[in-house]
């Protein structure tokens, strides 16, 4: 029997340590998928994980760009048949295989090198959603095609469910992201509920449960339209779509219910709730 993605066994165990290391639950949530297209989404997962630890480390910025810019030439190189490590070669193999664009692998190095150069706080409407974009939206145009599905409803997917995904994130990291001196809820909402653009007031700001009762509802109409697009799309393909929606939108729903009436504590969902959820998202639809 062959190899997923006619690897080396030993590239895709490195992989999948990456992956593991991370101490997510990911790796269990692929389970879903056939060996092929799980070793895909490992590789991106390990990109993704690999770039954002860059991005988030304490150097100095001018340390980081550098690094990040390899990265930038690494994902170029694999698209000339460059590859230098195990990482390197899985992903080709999942590029080749799945027709996963450079683009979107360049979109999430910009996104991250956001998060490396700028303090984010208070971003306007735009730029909010061109940070979604391209931490969330753009990994999930990657991950579609190793789901199966590479339609123009697949995409839309992506850029629904990202945007969902990314902003119940916000929501419940509020408190964190203060003591790093990030604000990451977006100027309009702050502005049209008197907060002000600073992290550690904002949390204390009496309109700040209401901003965040109007972003929940914008991530409901991300988690609608995501749902919708997915019912036009390849029903096996979406499977680890649905259960990531599912799992967030229980995460939305547990914060909802809280009220961010202590948003610097974040809330979490129960495990006997995350797994009704995950079963209710795998049932044949």
């Amino acid at each position: 029997m062959s190899s997923p993605l006619g690897c080396d066994p030993a590239d895709l165990a490195s992989v999948e340590a990456i992956v593991r290391r991370s101490g997510t639950s990911f790796a269990r949530g692929m389970k879903v998928l056939p060996p092929d297209r799980r070793y895909a989404m490992f590789a991106i997962y390990a990109f993704c994980r690999l770039v954002d630890d860059v991005a988030d480390e304490e150097s100095p910025l001018a340390d980081r760009l550098p690094r990040l810019d390899a990265w930038r030439a690494r994902i170029a190189g694999l698209y000339q048949g460059r590859t230098g490590d195990a990482l390197d070669r899985v992903l080709a193999a999942s590029i080749a295989r799945y027709g996963l664009r450079a683009a979107d692998f360049d979109a999430v190095i910009d996104g991250m090198q956001t998060d490396a150069e700028i303090v984010v706080v208070a971003p306007d409407p735009a730029a909010y959603d061109l940070y979604c974009d391209r931490v969330a939206s753009a990994v999930g145009r990657l991950s579609v095609r190793a789901f199966g599905d590479s339609s123009a409803e697949a995409d839309r997917v992506a850029h629904h469910l990202g945007r969902a995904l990314q902003t119940t994130n916000i929501l419940r990291d509020l408190g964190e992201d203060a003591a790093r001196g990030r604000l990451y809820l977006p100027s309009d909402v702050l502005d049209a509920n008197a907060i002000p653009h600073d992290p550690e007031a904002a949390l204390a700001a009496p309109g700040l449960r209401a901003a965040c009762r109007t972003m929940a509802e914008r991530a409901r109409v991300h988690f609608d339209a995501a749902r919708a697009a997915m019912a036009r799309c390849d029903r096996r393909a979406m499977r680890p779509a649905r259960l990531m929606a599912a799992s967030y939108d229980a995460v939305l729903a547990s914060l909802v219910a809280a009220d961010w009436r202590t948003p610097r504590e974040r809330v979490s969902v129960p495990l006997w709730r995350k797994l009704r959820v995950a079963a209710r998202a795998l049932l044949p639809v």
